[in-house]
């Protein structure tokens, strides 16, 4: 029998590897139609939503190094530092629920002050 840790992680990882560099299509194939997502955005809940939401960040990404991952049955976290021309430093952290090779419920959270410029930051 596989090992739901391993098969869990594999999914998230092909995922987070194609949408950091670029490829939105190819990350979603990843997603199940009907999962669940939990942003900082309120209005992104949908698949389609969460594409809507990648196709407008993915131009900003520069780079997303990983800090951590940990793995429990079907469930993967992972923290990484989506880099843009404001922030290098921001760390995002998503929780993903995986179930027969694809992803369902994606939980993101990170920091938004960090990606508004400094001369746009409340003081």
């Amino acid at each position: 029998m596989p090992n739901t840790d391993d098969h869990a992680l594999s999914t998230v990882e092909a995922y987070h590897r194609a949408w950091t560099s670029g490829d939105v299509d190819r990350a979603l194939g990843y997603v199940s139609d009907d999962v669940r997502c939990f942003a900082p955005d309120e209005k992104v809940t949908t698949k389609q939503d969460w594409r809507e939401y990648l196709t407008g960040f993915v131009p900003m990404l520069t780079g997303a190094p990983e800090h951590a991952r940990m793995t429990d049955g079907d469930r993967v976290a992972l923290w990484y530092f989506p880099q843009t021309a404001v922030t290098t430093t921001t760390l995002a952290s998503e929780l993903f629920t995986v179930r027969n090779g694809r992803i369902v419920e994606i939980r993101l959270a990170f920091d938004r002050l960090g990606y508004v410029p400094p001369e746009g930051r409340p003081a």
